[in-house]
């Protein structure tokens, strides 16, 4: 007498699918690491110079930059990537480091956080610029709700109107944005790691002169500062400038420009919990509810995609 005795296979899941979700998760992580880039940099400008904080940084991560090229023996770009590459630099070593450090000076880190939500559908649109996605009809409609939502937020956060402050955040957002669409492009041709260390490097010889410019003068009062002052610039030198595009640019390759980016709408209220551990800003309940309307956003978003 014999018995027979079946096993069901798992379907397993496309590799396709098994990317989005890896992509997704990935960027997620990243969010997670940038969403302390406001807090950390509001600590830091609070007692150094808003230029030796945003440039100094870029500067500390292309040391870890060369490094980590030396060691993993990459090979130079191609021709073709040193354009992508110089953009990368420019949006997100040089222009949204700058602009936001200045920025930070008169800014609540809160109010600055629900500002960067836009990041997410002003990266979907360098995405369809710049490259070949195609987003559905449905993604934008959720991205442009969720931008909404996120201006909004500022407007009651700033009386009803924008300020200076407002608009080089938003000059900031653009560049940063245009730098991870480039940047999620280039990361399917080479690794993550590679993409923010060549631009990095790249920024050396504009960032090395005018960091020994703003900081020589102002050697006294650096020596002076506070170790949470420090400790602010050694997080977004290291975590925000360096490892945290690890994570974002091979999230990006695997699931896509656009819809990876969508995960940024999730970083503000990111932002705003970490200002209220690190600073003290205040966590109301509107913040809390605008953040419930936004992760629903994000999962429209992603369905609709």
């Amino acid at each position: 007498m014999s018995s027979h005795t079946s096993t069901a296979t798992p379907t397993a899941h496309p590799p396709r699918l098994r990317d989005d979700r890896k992509g997704l998760l990935l960027g997620l992580i990243a969010v997670a690491l940038f969403s302390l880039t406001l807090p950390f940099t509001r600590l830091a400008v609070a007692e150094l110079d808003p230029t030796f904080v945003a440039l100094g940084r870029a500067l500390v991560a292309a040391g870890l930059a060369g490094l980590w090229l030396w060691h993993a023996r990459a090979p130079l770009p191609r021709r073709e990537q040193w354009l992508p590459l110089a953009l990368v630099s420019l949006g997100c070593v040089l222009g949204f480091p700058w602009l936001t450090s200045i920025a930070m000076r008169s800014l609540p880190a809160s109010h600055g956080a629900v500002l960067v939500g836009i990041l997410p559908l002003a990266t979907a649109a360098f995405a369809v610029l710049r490259g070949k996605e195609r987003p559905s009809a449905g993604f934008w409609l959720m991205a442009l709700l969720g931008t909404a939502l996120v201006v909004v937020f500022a407007l009651r956060q700033g009386g009803g109107s924008f300020h200076l402050a407002d608009v080089l955040m938003f000059a900031a957002v653009l560049l940063g944005a245009l730098g991870y669409a480039e940047g999620g492009r280039l990361a399917q041709a080479m690794p993550g790691q590679h993409v923010i260390s060549w631009a990095l490097l790249l920024a050396v010889p504009f960032v090395l002169p005018v960091v020994l410019w703003s900081a020589w003068p102002q050697r006294a009062l650096m020596a002076q500062a506070s170790a949470a002052a420090w400790l602010g610039f050694a997080y977004i030198s290291v975590i925000s400038m360096f490892i945290g595009f690890f994570f974002w640019y091979r999230g990006m390759a695997l699931g896509g420009v656009a819809r990876v980016g969508q995960t940024q709408l999730l970083q503000p209220f990111l932002t705003l919990l970490g200002a209220a551990v690190l600073l003290g800003e205040p966590l109301t309940g509107s913040s809390l509810l605008f953040a419930g309307a936004v992760i629903a956003v994000v999962a429209a978003g992603r369905k609709l995609k």
